[in-house]
């Protein structure tokens, strides 16, 4: 009979908080881009074209490979984005030699100007639960999560 590793209670309790943690950073995760989709239904925007939008007009010229990157998803998951918001005129897409260039038109410009804060004051208005000083905390301990992810990430 193989030996089965037993786990102590502790460890047990421990991969329960754990899991509880991860359930709920992503039903809050869930609820904000479900909230943030209808916030953003206004300007017929969804979260990932806003997204694009942002990256794009904070970093333009920016080719399709740097904006895949900045929103961590592959330049084949944007591409049909990238159309819409094409054809919707918000943005322009040109090859240069071996790449894709994207900038904003002036219409995709006006759209930034106007939505851009609107959104950044909804989104901070989600942590309004906690207190400055939660806030920071709450910054702190998932900086150090992710870091701590990413150093596991690396020594794989």
């Amino acid at each position: 009979m193989a030996d089965i590793e037993k786990t102590s209670p502790s460890s047990k309790q421990e991969e329960r908080l754990a899991l509880l943690l991860w359930f709920r950073l992503s039903r809050f995760y869930n609820q904000s881009l479900r909230r943030s989709n209808a916030h953003l239904k206004e300007w017929g925007l969804t979260v990932t074209q806003f997204d694009v939008l942002v990256q794009i007009g904070a970093h333009e010229p920016l080719t399709q490979n740097e904006l895949a990157e900045k929103l961590f998803v592959t330049k084949g998951n944007i591409t049909q984005v990238l159309g819409k918001m094409e054809q919707l005129g918000w943005i322009r897409r040109e090859q240069e030699w071996r790449k894709k260039v994207l900038t904003l038109t002036s219409s995709g410009r006006e759209i930034f100007r106007e939505v851009v804060p609107h959104q950044e004051q909804f989104q901070a208005s989600q942590f309004q639960g906690l207190c400055k000083e939660e806030q920071k905390q709450l910054l702190e301990l998932l900086r150090k999560l992710q870091h701590h992810n990413e150093d596991m990430e690396g020594k794989r």
